[in-house]
């Protein structure tokens, strides 16, 4: 298909695939196996200036937007999603702080993230708080000029790696939900601490952590937006990220294909190649058509945001549910062409297999999207009487 990019978009894309052949490929069975984080990859990704695809160019960034942010994650994901969500989880930890800091945040947060020389993370998740986010229990209490937090955050993406840290904390617990507000927090902060790094089935490259808060004193002028804004700042968040999830399960699912049409092509069997096979071509041809259906939806999704619409969320749950589910099913499929040489480590199909099913959970379960769609189609059906 000819999506119709830019000059600058094929450049991207151009960029991002050379780095994945070049530096992912080769090394992300190691890095699988050591548990090892990307930093010498993430060097060379910063050193292609990507870092700042979605970062206005007045904060030292590329000015571009979602569409061309996508375009880079797929690339990374066709090689190792433990690479390329290292890379993505940046927009997760930074679209805060673009979409509800001052100018004074943004110049002094900003530059660093978009050169890649500091990584940034996103606080949402406790244990008590996974889907249900309005459920956050860590608190941040107004003494003076500082607000003091006390909690726990899991399973968070980047900790202990990045500087730059955007944290949901309950200011007004008779406020529920409504009570929430957000912070920018930086590492190395007095009793900012972290937890042991989470052994994972997939994704093993990425660094999984606990953030750990006692009694840590963020400056008054690190409040995001103004106080009980902490849920609106969330579920936009993840209205903008979702679609880079998307974008990582349509990267592994074509990573996941290209493997499995070459493995076809070469394996013979009863004389002849197993692409031959009437039941093999059609395992193909559902997981190319799924990949590509997945694929336009993302790119449609991502224009449709980058048009600055007023309601993103029932299309970036779509993107982020339907390429997620396809990303499961071809990992499947493809590892079944392979057969038992699918099983063994040796080649990429278990690791694209282990690494797919976290698309489904991360940044709200597909459950969840469903939820969010539902509801959305129920309210515009309502919104036409």
């Amino acid at each position: 298909m000819d999506y119709f990019l830019s000059d600058e978009q094929k450049m991207i894309v151009d960029l991002a695939r050379k780095i994945t052949q070049e530096q992912i490929v080769p090394n992300r069975a190691k890095l699988d196996e050591e548990e090892a984080f990307p930093t010498e990859i993430l060097k060379k990704i910063a050193e292609a200036d990507l870092f700042g695809l979605y970062i206005p160019e007045e904060y030292g960034g590329f000015g571009g937007g979602v569409m061309d942010f996508c375009l880079a994650v797929e690339e990374f994901s066709k090689g190792c999603i433990g690479v390329s969500v290292s890379f993505a989880a940046n927009a997760l930890g930074s679209y805060p702080i673009l979409g509800f800091g001052t100018d004074e945040q943004k110049k002094k947060y900003m530059p660093d993230i978009a050169s890649g020389k500091k990584l940034a993370a996103f606080g949402l998740t406790e244990a008590n708080a996974g889907s249900d986010a309005a459920g956050v229990q860590t608190t941040a209490v107004l003494k003076g000029d500082h607000y003091i937090l006390n909690g726990t955050k899991q399973w968070i993406t980047n900790a202990g790696e990045a500087d730059t840290y955007t944290v949901i904390a309950i200011t007004d617990k008779s406020k529920g939900a409504r009570g929430a507000s957000a912070f920018i927090l930086e590492k190395g902060m007095e009793g900012f601490t972290f937890g042991k790094k989470e052994k994972k089935l997939g994704i093993r490259a990425s660094a999984t952590r606990e953030l750990i808060f006692q009694d840590v004193k963020v400056p008054k002028e690190n409040l995001l937006g103004r106080e009980g804004m902490g849920f609106i700042v969330a579920m936009k968040n993840l209205d903008h990220s979702r679609p880079g999830i998307a974008a990582q399960g349509v990267g592994l699912a074509q990573g996941a294909l290209d493997e499995a049409v070459k493995y076809a092509r070469e394996r013979v069997q009863f004389g002849k190649p197993i692409s031959a096979l009437a039941v093999i071509q059609h395992m193909l041809a559902d997981m190319g058509t799924k990949t590509e259906a997945a694929r336009a939806l993302l790119y449609a999704t991502a224009r449709f945001i980058d048009s600055k619409p007023k309601d993103i969320s029932k299309m970036s749950a779509m993107s982020k549910l339907f390429a997620t589910d396809t990303a499961m099913e071809v990992a499947n499929d493809a590892l079944q062409v392979f057969a038992g040489y699918g099983y063994m480590r040796e080649y990429p199909m278990e690791k694209y297999f282990r690494d797919a099913k976290i698309l489904q959970i991360y940044e709200g379960t597909n459950q969840i999207q469903r939820n969010v769609i539902g509801a959305q189609l129920i309210k515009e059906s309502a919104a036409k009487k």
